[in-house]
């Protein structure tokens, strides 16, 4: 390994305050209860000097063992270990509690240490970076590489966070009492974030912060159209709030399926009650045209955001989710994820309901540390479709790894027309066709009933209740809403 040359008077030291180290171990040898001014935060590592890093752990163990750490002890408990000579001697520790002044300012010395601690992190960081950059692989793209940057600069701001701790019960229960408040001023008694469908409202209390929601449910019942209402509906409740409150909210959409340009279709087929098939496909009316391009106006104000790259790992959601969460301009107030068999592994699970486990515990880390309600899509397996029922249960989630056992809410999309779709009656042997015309004829009338109706079984919820809830259903614009406003 070369010699770096310290004679070159260019080079700049690691950050680091020798004279902070000495003031904080003289403090603690002075008056041992200095430390608890900065137990909860400063390690041995922190420390710039190995062997001051030695002596603050001493002090830790001696105080753990309820005995005195004096310049008297800490040379016992030296001389014992044999590394009396690796501190600086016993006429070190001496001098460090002589040269001590006072033991008030030991939480500012402390946070001295621990900030040229970090200081020196992000160099030895950027240096990996930088090195790792000049690696080229085909193994570990650049965009990898970025992300595994974010994620250790993130860590290393979540090490840097030093508020916490315990508190005191009652100020959960004023938290409670201050959301109690807000359900009884808000007309349709929601505390969390409304859906704006009133009975999955009035069911949940809304959408929790640091609640894990799943939606699932077998292909073409109506996931992804649900969530997109979801998402609206609560963009369009931010963008009320944000006019009133200096923190600004918005919803995050991570649609790992579907283009940004599908999605705000999806929205604007809502908004104009234009099917969906004819905006894609370019057959609409000039009038109908100017009241897309109107729409569109509207959707500039919406805060919603769409995040469309495929493949991304809980990760690079969780670096993403974060700065937008920093953000002052847009803030963060909801996440939706669609969806989970979609995220790419970001581990080494030795299987698929490993590493869904996996993705799914860090999707309710990231709720809980972001503080927002995160939505998860989820398909389910074919399982389903070899029932006679073939509305989904909890135990369908049995072979998705622990979502239902990470969730805060699971909800199961179910629409009962899509199924009968496939049970056009067929005349039976010997059947008088009197009696197959009165089955067709109940057949479509079913189809008729059931044509604008969905189902959504909240078949868990940490909040209350569950049971099913019906919602209305227009497949022209995949648009869920109110049923009984719908029909009214």
């Amino acid at each position: 390994m070369t010699e770096i040359s310290t004679e070159n008077s260019n080079m700049r030291l690691l950050p680091q305050s020798i004279e902070a180290e000495q003031a904080l171990l003289g403090a603690i040898l002075t008056n041992n209860r200095a430390m608890e001014k900065v137990v909860e935060f400063l390690k041995p590592e922190h420390f710039a000097s190995a062997a001051h890093g030695k002596i603050y752990r001493a002090c830790q163990i001696l105080s753990e063992r309820g005995r005195l750490a004096d310049p008297i002890t800490l040379k016992d408990f030296f001389t014992s270990e044999g590394s009396l000579e690796e501190v600086g001697g016993a006429d070190y520790l001496f001098q460090l509690a002589a040269s001590s002044t006072t033991t008030i300012n030991a939480g500012d010395y402390g946070t001295q240490i621990f900030d040229r601690y970090m200081r020196r992190q992000l160099i030895a960081l950027g240096t990996d970076v930088v090195n790792d950059a000049f690696e080229i692989s085909l193994d570990n793209p650049a965009i990898h590489q970025i992300e595994s940057a974010e994620k250790m600069l993130y860590d290393l701001a979540d090490e840097g966070e030093l508020e916490g701790g315990p508190q005191q019960l009652s100020a959960g229960a004023t938290q409670l009492l201050q959301t109690t408040q807000e359900a009884m001023n808000n007309p349709n008694g929601v505390g969390g974030v409304p859906t704006g469908l009133v009975d999955m409202d009035a069911l949940l209390g809304g959408l929790h912060d640091s609640n894990l929601i799943i939606i699932a449910g077998r292909p073409g019942m109506g996931k992804t159209a649900l969530a997109t209402c979801i998402a609206t509906n609560v963009a369009e409740h931010f963008k009320e709030q944000n006019k009133k409150n200096a923190e600004k909210k918005s919803v995050a959409f991570f649609s790992l399926e579907m283009s940004s340009a599908e999605l705000a279709g999806r929205v604007l087929s809502n908004y104009t009650q234009i099917e969906g098939n004819r905006i894609s496909s370019g057959k609409v009316t000039v009038p109908e045209f100017e009241k897309l391009a109107e729409s569109i106006k509207s959707l500039n104000e919406l805060p919603l955001m769409v995040d469309e790259t495929p493949g991304m790992t809980v990760t690079a959601i969780k670096n993403r989710a974060r700065r937008m969460k920093r953000d002052k301009e847009h803030g963060l107030g909801l996440i939706v994820i669609d969806y989970l068999q979609l995220v790419q592994e970001s581990g080494r699970a030795e299987n698929r309901v490993q590493a869904l486990s996996e993705m799914t515990r860090s999707l309710k880390v990231m709720a809980k540390e972001l503080g927002v309600p995160v939505i998860v899509l989820s398909q389910l397996s074919r399982l389903v479709e070899s029932r006679d029922n073939k509305r989904p249960q909890l135990s369908d989630l049995r072979e998705s790894g622990s979502i239902e056992q990470d969730a805060d809410i699971v909800m199961f999309v179910f629409r009962e027309a899509y199924y009968l779709e496939n049970e056009k009656p067929v005349q039976r042997e010997k059947e008088s066709g009197e009696n197959f015309q009165k089955r067709c004829q109940e057949w479509e009338q079913k189809k008729i009933d059931l044509a604008k109706r969905a189902e959504v079984n909240i078949a868990k919820n940490r909040h209350g209740e569950t049971r099913t809830v019906n919602l209305y259903f227009d497949g022209r614009y995949t648009f869920f809403g109110n049923l009984a406003k719908e029909n009214s």
